[in-house]
């Protein structure tokens, strides 16, 4: 699991012009699903994402998580993020195959529901444009 985190002031999704996700102040979570990765893995993700203090407190101060700040999670599968760009074309071996991954990507939204509340998605192995005011900007990388 490899997943780019990004808070933002606004997010969505759209497929074939169609707007299938969207949240106000919060976190986009592009996540890709690897080869090795199993339920618990998903669950970890999801509980890492869910408290990661990248928001400011009072103080101007990276003390909040996203629970904290009362923000949304808008939730898009990549498995591009795990791609292997030690050559000219991304390699992307590690990632795990769609019939594979799909199960697992469902569980860390369902789990991360259960922590924030507010998660909205993409669509699963869809063609996605996704749009998002980036907020710092503060953006990190989990795996």
């Amino acid at each position: 699991m490899k997943a780019v985190v990004q808070r933002v002031l606004s997010a969505r999704v759209e497929v074939e012009g169609r707007r299938v996700g969207e949240i106000g102040p919060g976190l986009v979570v592009l996540l890709a699903v690897g080869r090795e990765d199993d339920e618990a893995a998903m669950r970890k993700a999801a509980d890492r994402v869910a408290n990661l203090r990248i928001f400011s407190d009072g103080e101007g101060k990276m003390n909040l998580s996203v629970k904290d700040a009362g923000g949304g999670v808008l939730t898009v599968s990549n498995f591009t993020v795990l791609g292997d760009t030690r050559q000219r074309r991304p390699f992307f071996g590690a990632s795990a195959s769609g019939d594979a991954a799909q199960p697992l990507f469902d569980l860390f939204v369902a789990h991360l529901r259960t922590l924030v509340g507010r998660v909205e998605t993409g669509e699963f192995g869809a063609d996605m444009q996704v749009s998002l005011v980036n907020d710092g900007p503060v953006t990190v990388v989990l795996d």
